[in-house]
């Protein structure tokens, strides 16, 4: 699984968000991470498909749009239409979790769930094998600029393992305090998916940002795969 870089246009500068997203696909960015809040599951309120379908003009990689609302299963429908490519929904909002993954799938998009930092492994034992790619949040939803929680590294080696088991190869995505100090153990642990928010586009420049971040994801992931072949 190659790594990819998902820089999250929470943290950039809006009035000039085209400028910003080439910023970062220079830099190396392989998706463009979208951030949709409602007020309700998280205290912060950010954007609609409004905001998806004008920065799915200016960009040149898939948007991966993050759903951190009630009820998503009302707004998958637009965000699709919008220009989504991917679309995450939290377990923690979903009653009927299986469904929401499929309807996701029928539409086209790759459909991933997320997890909350206190929210288990294990809830996502009876979609393992459906999913496309797990969020595993490392911190607490809502606001960018947040520490990274220690114990979300062997959490996502939990996740490593029961998605295995359910004989997934899908792909671990991150999203929370990654920076330079975070992102080589993150990666070790077997994400595959990096967000980064403050850290690149709370730079001076974030094309120079993007690039170190992405190198130095890309060593971590050979590391980890040189390392799985000598152990085996």
């Amino acid at each position: 699984m190659s790594v990819r870089l998902a820089p999250s246009i929470l943290a950039a500068d809006f009035a000039a968000l085209g400028a910003c997203i080439a910023a970062a696909e220079r830099g190396g960015a392989d998706l463009i991470h979208v951030d949709v809040m409602d007020g309700h599951f998280v205290p912060n309120l950010t954007v609609g498909p409004a905001v998806v379908r004008s920065v799915k003009r200016v960009a040149q990689v898939p948007l991966d749009v993050h759903l951190m609302i009630e009820d998503p299963d009302r707004f998958i429908p637009a965000f699709a239409e919008a220009g989504a490519s991917l679309i995450s929904v939290h377990v923690e909002a979903l009653p009927h979790l299986h469904r929401t993954i499929h309807l996701i799938k029928d539409l086209g998009l790759k459909a991933g769930v997320a997890l909350n930092p206190s929210t288990p492994v294990g809830s996502l034992e009876e979609v393992a094998a459906d999913v496309d790619f797990v969020l595993v949040m490392t911190v607490n939803p809502g606001f960018g600029g947040q520490t990274y929680i220690r114990r979300s590294t062997s959490k996502v080696r939990a996740m490593r393992a029961l998605l295995d088991e359910a004989g997934n190869a899908a792909p671990i995505e991150v999203d929370g305090g990654i920076d330079e100090a975070t992102i080589t153990d993150v990666v070790l642990a077997g994400a595959d998916w990096i967000v980064a928010g403050s850290s690149v586009f709370g730079s001076p420049d974030a094309e120079a940002s993007a690039r170190r971040l992405k190198a130095q994801a890309v060593a971590a992931a050979q590391q980890r795969l040189t390392g799985s072949r000598s152990v085996r």
